[in-house]
């Protein structure tokens, strides 16, 4: 591995455990204040809470115009170029622009907001409510846009950081209006105070950030740079439009189609689903900028970081999906209940879409996103949504909620295969089949311990789960090693990588060692 290819690597890595630290911990605090919200409001005053949320949070999707994701590219490319005049304008124009965005949106929130609240939402009273969410709009979009500058910049500790700012503050905030007695207005208020936070921080890490960057020669040409991020971002931009409408069309076609009953199994189900975010996005997240910076390398680099990125997203992902499939039933009767009696197996069936990682599900995105080749991005999003839009109603009639979650999934294969191939044939990326193989039959051979465990031991569920999930753990961190899934010389570069990162070395360093000495006899 080159010199430059190992310290994109390292930095690809370091950012990831950041991002993926800082947004566990987040979820982790939000968690925890909604479930103190839910109780302390009770279940009507909370599910006005929830509604109001809806319409500033449905409209954001609107602000973004792929620019958040242009300030990652643009200044990883420019900082690799060491163009600091053009890293300070991109994010100095991105965030304007978004900004400018946010101001629009926030007007028509609170202006609208009465038809909103009476059309939209069928609920006349809260109106109120929702002008006062509207703020969070303004704010957001700062917060946003800053963190992804942070990214950009290889800064991904102050993400985290930002990311928590806002976490404890609106929980601190909400939880403490709603206990003085100011009930939803409280929980709403402090919603908006936890952007509004984490706004003002948000700008004050990143001008110390950037300042040693800047330089006093001329901003140049606003409407060049304009049209690089908007040439960029547009197509993104349909993207994300594209993939926020697919909950509210397959909510439409279930409402149609199944009953009550099913809908609730199926969001108690997408709940667990989306806990994988907090280990796809900040991985996504964190790669986008690697593939920017080697954009200005040799394409034979880009395949062979793709490769390792591939590969290395694989082993932690694909473990997890086998976990979630083997314990679904007991994961979902611990947390709600044995009333919840068909979302483990919707569960299980939605939890195989992440097992199309080793085609590149996640990321064949960053890799053309950060090669420039938004439009690629574009195509995956619209087969994906196509596909789905037509398979939806035809295979929810016929299968109810297993047919709705298998058009999701057909969708999304087509889409990675597609994607797959344009790489292949642009790019001459190849995939690292016998490695990849290596994967899932670790992943595979390690759930048989955590099977028998499982049906044959006649323990309480919660301590069934925890036993035969260390299990599964402890055996997969076996066979990655003795199988040569990892070679000693990639654990010894993951220790180094490790060193440099003081908050993940005491977690990572065990079982990295332990896996040297495993790779050591065998070989």
């Amino acid at each position: 591995m080159t010199d430059e290819l190992a310290k994109v690597t390292e930095e690809s890595a370091r950012g990831g455990f950041f991002l993926i630290s800082g947004t566990a911990i987040a979820t982790v605090v939000m968690a925890v204040a909604s479930i103190l919200i839910a109780r302390l409001l009770g279940p009507e005053l909370y599910g006005q809470y929830a509604l109001v949320l809806v319409v500033p949070q449905l409209l954001f999707l609107f602000t973004d115009l792929g620019i958040n994701q242009g300030i990652i590219k643009f200044t990883a490319s420019f900082c690799v170029k060491n163009e600091t005049v053009r890293i300070r304008r991109v994010i100095k124009y991105g965030l304007l622009l978004r900004a400018f965005t946010g101001i629009a949106l926030f007007a028509i929130n609170y202006a609208l907001a009465d038809s909103f609240a009476s059309i939209l939402l069928q609920r006349p009273d809260l109106a109120f409510y929702i002008r006062i969410a509207a703020i969070s709009i303004l704010f957001q979009v700062i917060f946003t846009t800053a963190n992804s500058a942070f990214v950009g910049l290889d800064k991904t500790e102050f993400s985290a950081l930002n990311t928590n700012i806002q976490a404890v503050a609106k929980a601190t905030v909400s939880i403490g209006l709603v206990l003085l007695g100011f009930s939803v207005a409280g929980a709403i208020t402090g919603y908006v105070i936890g952007y509004f936070v984490a706004a003002i921080a948000g700008i004050a890490i990143l001008w110390i950030a950037i300042r040693e960057k800047v330089s006093d020669q001329n901003d140049g040409n606003f409407s060049n740079d304009l049209k690089i991020i908007m040439r960029y971002g547009v197509p993104l931009y349909i993207s994300i439009l594209l993939t926020g409408l697919i909950p509210l069309y397959q909510n439409i076609i279930l409402a149609i189609f199944t009953t009550d009953a099913d809908i609730g199994n199926y969001k108690a189900a997408v709940n667990f689903i989306s806990l994988m975010a907090v280990l796809t996005v900040p991985i996504t997240t964190a790669l986008l900028p690697a593939f920017s910076k080697l954009n200005s390398l040799s394409a034979q680099k880009v395949r062979t970081f793709y490769q390792l990125a591939n590969k290395y997203t694989a082993i932690i992902i694909v473990p997890v999906t086998f976990l979630l499939i083997i314990f679904s039933k007991e994961i979902v009767q611990i947390i709600y209940g044995s009333t919840y009696d068909s979302a483990s197996l919707f569960l299980a069936i939605y939890c195989l879409l992440y097992l199309l990682v080793g085609l590149g599900y996640l990321v064949l995105p960053s890799l053309f996103n950060g090669l420039g080749e938004t439009k690629i991005t574009l195509k995956m999003s619209l087969i994906t949504f196509i596909i789905l839009a037509v398979l939806s109603p035809i295979l929810t009639k016929t299968y109810n909620v297993q047919g709705l979650i298998t058009a999701f999934l057909i969708a999304s294969t087509a889409s990675t295969l597609y994607g797959l191939q344009v790489a292949r044939k642009n790019l001459q990326v190849a995939l690292a089949i016998g490695e990849l193989l290596k994967i899932y039959l670790n992943s595979a051979v390690s759930s048989i311990p955590a099977f028998i465990v499982l049906h044959f031991w006649n323990l309480p569920q919660i301590l069934k789960t925890i036993i035969g999930g260390v299990v599964y753990l402890f055996l997969y961190t076996t066979l990655t090693p003795i199988t040569r899934t990892v070679t000693l010389i990639e654990i010894e570069k993951a220790l180094n990588i490790t060193r440099k990162i003081p908050f993940f070395a005491p977690i990572a360093r065990p079982i990295l060692l332990y896996q040297q000495r495993l790779a050591n006899v065998r070989l």
